[in-house]
């Protein structure tokens, strides 16, 4: 697949390179996150888009419908291009309620990984992270059980390079004392700022740290100096909390999340766009 000149891109490994503008396929499931999108031939043409985009970069996950979003992507991409990234995660299995139930046990792990294989029609993930509990507040438990089951399937070559998901820096330390991470999954946006020393650590230590809800999730970024950047700039504050972010660090590899073709261009459109030194800094203030 080619690659648009204006996304620039990130090596997580030899021979894995990515666009940092990618695409995070959470919202083609149902509401909640569960259940069938309302439109399926919509989620497959933003799909089918993003690629055309030239986004070598997709973040899913089993857990995603459950199973849905996966199936999607398949339906939709399937022979997957050259030069084309899935990242899945595991972890986690939802109740018939659509509630998130963490599953961490080796066995689990395991089956987990099968069924994205499966879902996805691959022989081996490009990427897995590992989605501890607490996820967008790490608790701080060990991950070495869970990690070292994943970094098992890696050497039978299920799974290609691995990943953690709402992790602390400790834990981070402990998942690379047992096999390379080339990606971390955290919580991180412009009024979310906890994770400034990690997104640091990532830059340096050459880890890919994808901010998961970098527009705010279930509840969106509302500050007033963010539209007034987004004002002076004549774009949307959409626009200008993404590019603060490709901004704040060349180690993030952003995954914002659509089911509409035209938000999905403007997403996309924000990795062309260079924010001044003044509206950096008067975006700074908002997390501080």
């Amino acid at each position: 697949m080619a690659t648009s000149p204006s996304l620039e891109t990130w090596t997580l490994a030899p021979g894995l390179i990515v666009t940092r503008m990618g695409y995070g396929a959470m919202q083609l499931a149902g509401p909640g996150v569960f259940g069938p999108p309302k439109d399926r031939d919509a989620a497959i043409a933003v799909l089918r888009e993003a690629v055309e985009l030239g986004i070598s970069h997709i973040d899913t996950s089993d857990f995603y419908g459950p199973y849905v979003v996966n199936e999607i992507i398949k339906e939709a991409l399937y022979p997957y291009p050259d030069g084309l990234h899935l990242v899945t995660k595991v972890g986690a299995r939802r109740g018939d309620d659509g509630s998130w139930i963490p599953s961490l046990t080796p066995q689990s792990l395991v089956q987990q990984v099968h069924e994205n294989l499966s879902h996805l029609g691959l022989e081996a993930l490009d990427i897995v992270n590992l989605r501890v509990e607490g996820h967008e507040v790490s608790v701080g438990d060990p991950v070495a059980e869970p990690f070292s089951a994943l970094a098992e399937l890696q050497k039978q070559g299920l799974i290609r390079h691995l990943g953690v998901s709402g992790v602390t820096s400790a834990q981070l330390t402990e998942a690379q004392q047992i096999a390379p991470v080339v990606t971390v999954q955290n919580l991180y946006n412009l009024a979310n700022r906890h994770d400034d020393e990690l997104v640091d650590r990532c830059a340096r230590d050459g880890i890919g740290y994808a901010p998961f809800f970098p527009l705010g999730g279930f509840t969106p970024l509302q500050s007033e100096a963010l539209d007034g950047v987004a004002s002076r700039l004549n774009t949307s504050a959409q626009q200008v909390a993404l590019a603060w972010l490709l901004q704040r660090s060349p180690a993030i590899l952003l995954i914002p999340g659509t089911s509409s073709v035209e938000h999905l261009r403007e997403n996309v459109a924000a990795a062309s766009l260079q924010l001044p030194e003044d509206a950096i800094a008067e975006l700074n203030a908002i997390g501080k």
